[in-house]
């Protein structure tokens, strides 16, 4: 089978030919449909993301595709099943074996473009604002890096979930998708001052932050008493250090989000998240921005748009 693997840090992705994977007990073999690409991808191939994969290793955090072989003990999936997974690696791959436990059946009405757009960024998003910061109806809720994979879905599930939204991101034509997924106010991160335009708007009650850096301490200073910060990643390459006496004064709190181990510390909220998920985009409430689709063989290409940060929402490899 196919694959495109790392063969030392931070350089280009190489297309190999590998063996077919054998289900271990308790999991399954997926043919891969699609693969979405995520900012942590670019991560793992610097080799600076929170878990390193000995070398070689096939990146690839989020896949969609049908089962073709069942591992011992598996009795909930069946050969011919259509799934999705947020497996860690191995999405750019024709051919993977997945833990069965992390496999989550979808629809027919779900396209496999749209499948492997949906878990990480939606899920996410929903258990940031929903289970860590418990955004509330009418409340006012920030995103920077609003126009990134899961700024979008922040945008689009505070508005669902009836906050009114700030979407903060780089330029017009960005922001423009911003408004039409359901932002309130733009502000342009380029040329616009973030504390003195939120300030102005009211202040902010929840700052749902996957940039970092400056302007994190921006959004922070522009915060309302009690608000809740969710520092979610640090595309920036800057991690902002937290003054406590502001957080002190404002009696404001910061709760950290990596969604990986949270499915270690709270297993039951992701299932649950994806159950509200599902039944929001199978009633056509959520639909997934994808702005790039690519064949495997140009999953380079894909992972410089997430570099450069000239995507907005996600980009899909199509593997097979």
């Amino acid at each position: 089978m196919r694959a495109m693997q790392v063969t030392d840090y931070n350089t280009p992705l190489k297309m190999m030919q590998l063996e077919m994977p054998t289900p271990a007990a308790g999991e399954v073999v997926v043919q891969v449909a699609t693969c979405g690409l995520n900012f942590g991808d670019t991560l793992m191939i610097k080799g600076s993301y929170q878990e390193k994969p000995s070398l070689p290793f096939t990146p690839g955090m989020e896949l969609a595709g049908v089962i073709t072989h069942v591992g011992e003990g598996v009795t909930d999936l069946h050969v011919g099943q259509r799934v999705a997974a947020h497996s860690g690696v191995n999405g750019l791959s024709e051919f993977a074996a997945v833990r069965a436990e992390i496999c989550v059946p979808i629809p027919d009405e779900m396209p496999f473009t749209d499948a492997a757009a949906f878990l990480i960024t939606y899920g996410t998003s929903h258990i940031a604002l929903d289970d860590r910061a418990q955004l509330q109806a009418g409340e006012r809720l920030l995103v920077l890096g609003a126009s990134g994979g899961v700024g979008l879905t922040a945008v689009e599930l505070g508005k669902l979930m009836g906050a009114e939204v700030i979407a903060c991101a780089r330029g017009a034509e960005k922001l423009e998708i911003c408004k039409r997924l359901g932002a309130d106010h733009l502000i342009d991160s380029d040329t616009d001052d973030i504390r003195a335009r939120v300030k102005a708007l009211g202040g902010a009650d929840v700052v749902y932050d996957p940039i970092g850096g400056a302007q994190f301490e921006a959004a922070m200073r522009a915060c309302n008493v009690g608000a809740r910060l969710l520092p979610l990643g640090f595309a920036s390459g800057e991690v902002p250090q937290i003054p406590a006496n502001i957080l002190l004064v404002k009696n404001m709190t910061v709760l950290g989000f990596y969604i990986g181990g949270y499915a270690k510390l709270k297993p039951k909220a992701l299932p649950r998240s994806f159950a509200t998920l599902m039944g929001w985009y199978l009633e056509g409430k959520l639909k997934p921005h994808v702005s790039n689709v690519l064949p495997l063989e140009k999953a380079n290409e894909g992972l410089d748009l997430l570099r450069t940060r000239k995507a907005t929402g996600k980009i899909v490899i199509e593997v097979s």
